[in-house]
C-alpha cells in the first residue's frame, strides 16, 4: 500500500495551495489578503487616495471655513491675553492712588477718587477681569463697610476672589460681617464658618468659628453654635478662644434646654 508523501505543510497551507491562480497578467501573483488592503492591494491604495481628493474637493469650503475659524480663534486668544495683560498694567497704575487714600482712611476718596485719579468704584468697573479690578472689589468692599454700606459691601466682596488663602478667608469673614449688620445671622454664620474650613489654620479658624458660633446663637441655632464651639474645643485646644468657647458654650447649652 503506497503512503502519502509528507510535504511539511498543513492542512491549511495545502488547502491555500490548491486555490486556483488567476491568469490574467494584470492581477499580482502574490494571495489577496483581505483583512489588509492597503498593505496588499496597491490598486486599493490608489482607490482610496482618489476617495480623499474627491472628498477635500466637494468640501473645500467647508474644511477652509473651519480653519479660518480656528485661526481667528487662536488669534483672538492671543489678542485677548496681550489686551487683558495691559488693561491689567493700567488698572494696577490707576489702583495705586485708590489703595493710598484707603490705607490712609480717606475712604470717600478711595471709593471716589480725587478729580485726577480713579477711585476704587471705577477701577473694578473699567478694569473688570483683571487682577487690579479683582483686587479693587476687595478694599471697595472693606470701604463700604467701613461707611455702613452694608449692600455695596456684599456686592463687591462677592466679586472677589483670590488664590491667597488667608486673603479669600479674610473675605468670607468680612461677608459675614455685612450680613450680620444687615439683621441676617444665619447667613453671616455661613460665611463665617466657609472662612474657618478655607484652608482651616490654628492661627485665624478658631476666631472665625467664634463668629460663626456668636452668629448661630443669634439666629437661635443653639446646636449649631455648640457645634461650632465644640469645633474650637476638640481641633484647636491651644487656641486664645477657648475659654470663650467653653464659657459660651455652656450659654448655648442653656438656651437650649440641654
Amino acid at each position: 500500500m503506497s503512503k502519502i508523501p509528507y510535504t511539511g505543510k498543513s492542512q491549511q497551507a495545502r488547502q491555500q495551495q490548491q486555490q486556483p491562480v488567476s491568469t490574467d497578467p494584470l492581477q499580482p501573483a502574490e494571495v489577496y489578503n483581505p483583512e489588509h488592503p492597503l498593505l496588499e492591494d496597491p490598486d486599493a491604495l490608489a482607490l482610496r487616495l482618489v476617495e480623499s481628493e474627491d472628498f477635500l474637493r466637494r468640501n473645500k469650503n467647508v474644511l477652509l471655513g473651519l480653519l479660518a475659524v480656528v485661526v481667528l480663534a487662536v488669534a483672538g486668544g492671543f489678542g485677548y491675553y496681550l489686551w487683558r495683560d495691559s488693561q491689567d498694567t493700567k488698572g494696577q497704575a490707576a489702583l495705586f492712588q485708590a489703595v493710598n487714600y484707603w490705607e490712609a482712611d480717606s475712604l470717600q476718596k478711595a471709593m471716589k477718587g480725587d478729580g485726577r485719579n480713579l477711585g476704587l468704584e471705577r477701577v473694578s468697573s473699567e478694569y473688570n477681569g483683571t487682577d487690579a479690578g479683582n483686587l479693587a472689589n476687595f478694599y471697595a468692599g472693606v470701604a463700604a463697610l467701613k461707611q455702613g454700606k452694608y449692600k455695596e459691601a456684599i456686592d463687591y466682596l462677592e466679586e472677589f476672589s483670590s488664590d491667597d488663602y488667608l486673603v479669600q478667608a479674610r473675605a468670607y469673614s468680612l461677608l459675614g460681617d455685612a450680613h450680620l449688620e444687615q439683621n441676617q445671622p444665619k447667613e453671616a454664620a455661613d460665611f463665617y464658618n466657609k472662612a474657618a474650613n478655607y484652608n482651616a489654620n490654628e492661627f485665624f479658624s478658631p476666631g472665625y468659628l467664634l463668629k460663626e458660633a456668636t452668629a448661630r446663637e443669634q439666629a437661635k441655632d443653639y446646636d449649631g453654635a455648640i457645634a461650632a464651639y465644640d469645633k474650637i474645643l476638640t481641633d484647636y485646644p491651644a487656641a486664645a478662644e477657648v475659654n470663650e468657647a467653653k464659657e459660651y458654650k455652656a450659654r448655648a447649652e442653656g438656651m437650649s434646654g440641654k
